[in-house]
């Protein structure tokens, strides 16, 4: 696994979680085992040690009997009890083939872990098209076969219709929830609106820095400082901003 891009601030530890992992998950899942792959930040070579999570999937089979979820859950749990380095940044999937090939909302119910450390079975809204298309044109796979021949091509208009769904769920959100008034949640928020201004206008997926610099050079003059304070956000620091943040997510929803 050395042999991966990674950013070599990060090598060491992130190197190290993911041979844990990929060394735990093959022989609890046996025959299901097809291939574990980074996505996110890794992925697309954006990752910051000071906040990024670290984004996988791993491919499966078939969907997960009862038995193997369970025993999943036991070893992300240990893995995280082990206070191993990066263990409490994963984050990730555990996807059928069928369910891999392309997303459909009818078969989006796959184990998950979750970035608080809660692993189970949930569904997946259409969030997960922008997903696959990371993994696609850009996965990193630890072991199996190249990600683009599990997942279909992505089409610019699927990559919006997913990042509109994304906005209407956005809308929703009560962004005043204590869980939500935290300074990751904030600069989240905004990093991501402003990957979804950029999807939209251009049909293409980037990273959330990228599409963060873009934006201040596009959006109201009167957000730019704002974007620029979520995206050189790092673990520890404030960022309370929850006013503006809910106003540039209103923006954001008007502007499209």
């Amino acid at each position: 696994m050395n042999n991966l891009n990674l950013p070599n601030s990060a090598n060491v530890g992130v190197a190290d979680i993911l041979e844990e992992l990929l060394t735990a998950v093959s022989p609890i899942l046996g025959a299901q085992f097809i291939g574990l792959y980074l996505t996110g930040s890794l992925a697309s070579s954006d990752f910051n040690p000071n906040r990024s999570d670290i984004d996988f999937i791993v491919a499966t089979a078939n969907d997960l009997p009862d038995e193997l979820v369970a025993a999943l859950a036991v070893m992300h749990a240990r893995l995280r009890a082990n206070g191993a380095n990066w263990a409490t940044r994963l984050e990730g999937d555990y996807i059928p083939l069928a369910a891999l090939r392309r997303h459909d909302p009818a078969r989006a119910r796959y184990p998950h872990l979750g970035d608080d450390g809660h692993f189970a079975v949930e569904g997946h809204d259409n969030s997960m098209i922008v997903q696959f298309h990371i993994l696609r044109e850009k996965g990193l796979a630890l072991a199996g076969p190249p990600p683009h021949t599990l997942v279909d091509l992505v089409s610019p208009d699927d990559l919006r219709q997913a990042m509109n769904g994304m906005l209407a769920t956005w809308e929703r959100r009560d962004m005043t929830h204590p869980e939500r008034r935290t300074p990751d949640y904030q600069a989240y928020a905004v990093l991501t609106m402003c990957r979804i201004l950029y999807t939209l206008r251009f049909g293409a997926v980037v990273s959330k820095p990228v599409a963060a610099r873009w934006a201040m050079r596009v959006v109201d003059g009167r957000y730019s400082s704002l974007i620029q304070q979520a995206d050189a956000w790092q673990n520890g620091m404030p960022f309370d901003k929850l006013a503006e943040t809910l106003d540039f997510i209103r923006y954001v929803i008007r502007d499209t």
